[in-house]
């Protein structure tokens, strides 16, 4: 038996038990005739103690050669400690030990594993083994499981079924890259990766499943950032017989179950915003409302005053910023440098300062006069002491810029508090979008989101206008789920790849399964699927997605700690037809 206990268990509720402990050393404290060691597992820290009037002179021999990360087995007894440590669990205790076994040695680790680490992200992330043992990235994993585990529980109890989908199935062009995986028995032929399961689930559907779920890993190969990775987990979900408000229930009821256990609190309804609201009142469509500085828009005031940047504006809007009228122009210089990064586009930034006196003055005083920027501030809603900053442009553009402004206020400001949660359902948006560059239709969500029953009509005279049946769950500022309802009507998915451009032979060649399949009896459905990472780590209080992975990829897609990507020999080529004479 390596260990009786673990070592975040004991208390003086063992005093003088014989107890055997295993774990990882976490420190060593050699006085000569005394030693400390912090020995560490998952569920804790517990201190030994080896004393030359009480141990033995071989034990303490043995004691003498442990390092940092050596594993170890140690048998003894629980005794009082003299100097305790209310911090731990364990502190108030220690165990006298009697026998000690090296399992095994370790180098001195390329950084220390403690909670505050002096290692770097790149290197933490080679050796990303030793990382997670540090309570940080480990309380991570802990918390990962247990929302698995609710988000399980809750799903069954509403009579989900969980079933596994194939992993290696069949490219599409719709969405992002695939990941494409080359068939050694079908020469010249590739599997992909899914992006998720969605034509899958539409066929348990048509199976008779009526609600089906899966804590599912989806691939797809986009460029990254801190809330993306190549490979992730999606809660996936499908429902039979339902419409809309069937589904938003069940999932605003899963939400509230989280939300509650993280914090809690009772959440009531969540409120619901369409797309077109949400893009006039905070320019993107997952808006964090934990914070104020809605749009305003002010063309019909500013225009016609001989400032060419606003009156060539096809929109002019700003922000209220409440009691920052007395920022400094440097202070403010700042924000018009940050809205002029490439990554934002804008040209530029200008202020109103509504000053705690009353009066109101601007960067552009030339063109307005107080009396014309009272009516601006009073379209704002603001008061003495605000500070009102606007940007113009073409009104897409200038909206999404606009949003990254408040974002970043809502940073630097403090706004966007990680222990706050504010949950949002966006819904009615847009079927298709046009592109440019390729002369035709998209579909906003994917091809299988049926429209909006009063919008079926303009499929055939304005596609552009018709809405989706499709939502959206926002919290924090962050899309955490998103769904539809599905076409289950053979003429009208036909219909739909139409639109989208697909020929008769590609929509054929490329769904002709899922096509075939509404041939007998497809059922009304609906589903929606949660990023699981994401949500896990928005819950926990964090927007980065890498540490609630055990071991992700980095910047790159990357896996720095396996070297993967890699290349692949010569007779694995040759056996998988793809090696090429240059």
């Amino acid at each position: 038996m390596y260990r009786s206990h673990t070592n975040g268990e004991l208390s003086l509720k063992n005093l003088n038990e014989k107890v055997t402990l295993s774990g990882w050393v976490q420190t060593v404290r050699d006085k000569g005739f005394m030693i400390w060691v912090d020995l560490r597992d998952r569920y804790g820290i517990t201190q030994l103690v080896f004393d030359e009037s009480r141990t033995s002179a071989d034990i303490l021999v043995e004691a003498k050669k442990l390092g940092r990360e050596f594993v170890i087995q140690a048998e003894g007894s629980v005794i009082e400690r003299e100097s305790k440590n209310p911090k731990n669990p364990t502190g108030e205790i220690e165990i006298l030990v009697s026998n000690l076994k090296i399992l095994n040695e370790s180098q001195l680790p390329p950084f220390t594993i403690e909670d505050e680490t002096d290692g770097g992200e790149e290197l933490r992330m080679k050796y990303r083994y030793l990382d997670i043992r540090r309570n940080p990235v480990k309380d991570k994993l802990i918390f990962r499981h247990k929302m698995a585990q609710k988000v399980r529980n809750y799903l069954s109890e509403k009579d989900f079924i969980e079933v596994e989908t194939p992993v290696l199935i069949k490219s599409t062009p719709e969405g992002a890259r695939d990941f494409v995986v080359p068939s050694r028995m079908n020469p010249g032929q590739f599997y992909a990766l899914p992006q998720s399961p969605q034509t899958f689930k539409q066929l348990l559907m048509v199976g008779g499943m009526d609600r089906y779920f899966q804590i599912v890993k989806c691939f797809r190969d986009e460029d990254l950032r801190a809330d993306r990775q190549p490979e992730f987990t999606q809660i996936d979900c499908e429902m039979a017989f339902v419409e809309q408000e069937d589904v938003l229930e069940i999932f605003e009821g899963m939400t509230q179950t989280l939300l509650k256990d993280i914090t809690g609190k009772d959440f009531g309804k969540f409120p619901r915003m369409t797309y077109d609201e949400a893009l006039r009142n905070y320019g993107n469509d997952k808006p964090d409302i934990r914070f104020g500085m809605k749009f305003i828009e002010i063309s019909d005031l500013v225009k016609g005053k001989e400032f060419k940047i606003f009156d060539d504006a096809e929109l002019v809007v700003g922000i209220n910023v409440e009691g920052a009228a007395d920022w400094t122009r440097k202070q403010i210089d700042a924000y018009v440098d940050f809205v002029k990064r490439p990554q934002i586009g804008a040209t530029g930034l200008v202020w109103i300062k509504f000053q705690s006196d009353g009066a109101i003055t601007s960067s552009v005083n030339k063109f307005y006069n107080e009396e014309d920027l009272k009516k601006v501030a009073e379209q704002f809603g603001a008061n003495a002491g605000d500070l009102m900053l606007v940007m113009s442009g073409e009104t897409n553009k200038v909206r999404a810029q606009l949003s990254a402004l408040r974002m970043e206020l809502g940073n630097q400001l403090g706004l966007r508090k990680g222990n706050e949660f504010a949950p949002l359902w966006v819904v009615d948006f847009p079927l298709l979008e046009w592109d440019e560059e390729t002369g035709r239709y998209h579909a906003m969500h994917h091809p299988f989101t049926s429209p909006k029953k009063d919008d079926f009509e303009l499929l055939t005279t304005d596609p552009g206008k018709a809405r989706a049946n499709a939502y959206d769950l926002v919290l924090n500022g962050n899309e955490i789920g998103g769904g539809s309802v599905r076409i289950f009507d053979r003429e009208l998915q036909s219909k739909m790849f139409d639109l989208l451009g697909f020929t008769r032979e590609d929509a054929e060649a490329q769904f002709g399964f899922l096509m075939n399949a509404f041939k007998f009896g497809a059922p009304p459905h609906a589903g929606l699927a949660f990023g699981f990472d994401r949500l896990v780590a928005i819950l926990d209080g964090n927007e980065v997605i890498r540490d609630y992975i055990a071991f992700p990829k980095n910047n790159s897609g990357r896996d720095v700690m396996i070297d993967a990507p890699a290349t692949i020999n010569d007779a694995q080529l040759e056996e998988l037809s793809l090696k090429t004479n240059l």
